[in-house]
């Protein structure tokens, strides 16, 4: 006798968090539910948020991991303020993110492991789940009984059946939003051999029989697919795109890519990723500390090469005194730096964007650079490819501001066609007949990219100031005055080569809101339902942070109020009210966590209500 199927309900849009304790794989799990979700043509935004220690203590609050995933039938830029479904794998995943959950979403919980001393380690005096039925709806599944249940016949121990417990959890949820599960399957099979991947592909596809079967699911949901533009999609984190901007500027530019890195939190991944690429002529160095990772990419910069270096805040403090002899011998090097929370080690795995000044500010005497900065994942590929334009059209190295956010949530990015890439127009090559090997460009004012053994372009390059392009050593006073203001005038000229400043919104108006970096989803989409309501407001979104684009105090005066919005004590805001006198505001965040929606559109209220 057939099952009766049962009914599917259609909805816009869902928030689901997976959490649980660091060694249950939530990570992964969240992973393969957005591939899945990427295929099923969803728009998507994702914010992987796990502890810094190898391995906390099993069941500690500190060892809680968490993966949230929003997917909807229309264009989304962020994660969503709040899930609407919560997977709490044991009581210190609950305690951990309850207060995030949406009045009246669903929690489910894995019941097998709210054992008494579980509940006591997460902090709780007594069984936290009856007191939840008021407010949630509470789903209690014993999830580790029915996972070791569909193993029973596997010869497998304890702990590596326990292990696969987090794909019966997957299967469920492919289930209850109706996910396809064959490229999990495929990713499984290519994965793993024998008894565990007979395991995991068992338990994912009980987990699914079981979300068809139970009534504590009396519907499952679909999520239409969302209407974009056509192309060639994949699901890519903001390393990612990292990496592969790197790759598309080498074969560009025509030049081959250095990377010199020390492993960092987040910043790691950018190298892992570019290693697996040496047939695009991508030269990898896993250096002894930063200052060696740094002083190695200024020497392939020396020897022709785009020399480039990857690290996080407190590697970057380290690397300034290599920058700083960038700046004075003109090479084009990138550094990137992928921000996280706090000084010193901090928080490694949270965000913040706190090392803007450091950027401008953080080397000795007067040492400018260019600065950019993505705003999404995606668009992280796009401004490694300017990044290295700009250093090498000016032989200057370069800033890029990621952060901890960009670097691990993913969005759906449409791969480009390898011919619709900005060409470059930059003449770097060294030609002797090309140009005379004293002068610097007239535009730009960078001097050639003189690589040793060529023929004419003999020089001398120190740390020492020297005397403009020939490399003498110089100390005298004139001279150093000239080369200082020459160092910057350079930077100010960037200014020149930058697209007008993009206003979402009106042009002129009551509020502004200015933000940077990984903020912009945020920003964006609290303007966008302000203006929705009719309310006054537009923002702008800044990847040029110095130089600031030309028509940047324009922009501004044509607005009443201007707030600024980012993650840090008011670092951008510190710097527009220098440069441009402008009576702005700040809203600031220092959390670790990225803006929520709220966040940004209650301060919008304010302001526009006047208080």
């Amino acid at each position: 006798m057939s099952q009766t199927k049962k009914p599917v309900e259609e909805i816009d849009r869902v928030a689901i968090r997976f959490a649980g304790d660091s060694g249950d794989g939530m990570q992964l799990t969240g992973t393969k539910f957005t591939e899945a979700t990427a295929l099923a043509g969803n728009d998507l935004s994702t914010f992987p948020d796990f502890p810094a220690e190898i391995r906390a203590p099993a069941g500690s609050l500190a060892g809680v991991s968490g993966f949230q995933v929003h997917f909807a039938s229309e264009d989304i830029r962020t994660p969503a303020d709040a899930p609407d479904i919560l997977m709490a794998m044991n009581p210190a995943a609950l305690r951990a993110n309850l207060g995030d959950l949406r009045p009246g979403g669903m929690a489910i919980v894995n019941t097998d492991a709210f054992s008494t001393k579980n509940v006591s380690q997460a902090g709780y005096t007594e069984d936290p789940l009856p007191a939840l039925r008021d407010n949630y709806r509470l789903v209690e599944i014993p999830l580790t009984s029915l996972n070791r249940e569909a193993l029973a016949s596997l010869k497998l121990g304890a702990r590596e059946t326990d292990r696969s417990k987090n794909f019966f959890a997957l299967g469920l949820m492919y289930w209850l939003y109706n996910r396809p599960m064959e490229s999990t399957e495929r990713w499984l099979e290519g994965k793993f051999k024998g008894a565990v991947l007979e395991a995991n592909l068992r338990v994912l596809k009980a987990g699914h029989a079981y979300g068809e079967t139970t009534e504590l699911f009396p519907v499952s949901f679909v999520v239409p697919k969302a209407k974009i533009e056509p192309g060639t999609y994949r699901n890519i984190t903001g390393n990612t795109a990292l990496a592969w901007g790197i790759i598309a500027a080498g074969q560009l530019l025509g030049q081959p890519i250095f990377l010199g890195a020390y492993p960092i939190t987040p910043a790691s991944d950018v190298l892992h990723e570019l290693a697996r690429y040496r047939h695009f002529g991508i030269k990898t160095f896993q250096a002894e500390d930063e200052i060696a990772a740094a002083c190695s990419a200024i020497g392939a910069s020396f020897a022709g090469h785009l020399g480039i270096c990857t690290t996080s805040g407190p590697g970057f403090i380290l690397k300034q005194e290599a920058i700083g002899l960038a700046v004075m011998t003109e090479l084009p090097v990138v550094i990137v730096n992928i921000q996280r929370a706090g000084p010193s080690t901090g928080m490694p795995t949270k965000t913040e964007q706190a090392d803007l000044l450091a950027a401008y500010y953080g080397r000795n005497s007067d040492s400018p650079v260019p600065i950019l900065a993505p705003a999404t994942p995606g668009d992280c590929f796009y401004t490694m490819i300017e990044a290295f334009e700009i250093a090498v059209k000016y032989m200057t190295p370069v800033v890029v501001l990621s952060d901890g956010y960009l670097a691990n949530s993913s969005e759906p990015w449409m791969i480009p066609e390898v011919a619709t890439l900005p060409r470059t127009n930059v003449d770097y090559r060294t030609d002797p007949d090309g140009f005379q090997p004293y002068q610097r460009d007239a535009d730009t004012l960078a001097r050639p990219w003189a690589v040793p053994g060529t023929p004419g372009l003999e020089h001398r390059l120190t740390g020492i100031e020297s005397e403009d392009v020939t490399g003498n050593v110089s100390y005298l006073s004139d001279n150093h005055q000239k080369m200082v203001n020459l160092r910057a005038e350079k930077i100010a000229r960037i200014a020149a080569d930058l697209p007008p400043v993009e206003i979402n919104g009106a042009e002129r108006g009551e509020v502004l809101v200015v933000g940077w970096g990984g903020t912009c989803g945020a920003i964006t989409a609290a303007v966008n339902e302000a203006r929705a309501d009719g309310q006054d407001v537009s923002s702008i979104h800044l990847r040029h942070l110095n130089p600031f684009q030309s028509d940047l105090a324009d922009a501004l005066s044509r607005f009443n109020q201007v707030l600024v919005a980012e993650l840090n004590h008011g670092q951008l805001w510190r710097l527009l009210r220098a440069e441009f006198l402008v009576p702005a505001e700040s809203l600031a965040k220092v959390e670790g966590l990225p803006f929520k929606i709220a966040e940004i559109r209650s301060r919008i209220d304010q302001m526009l209500a006047g208080s």
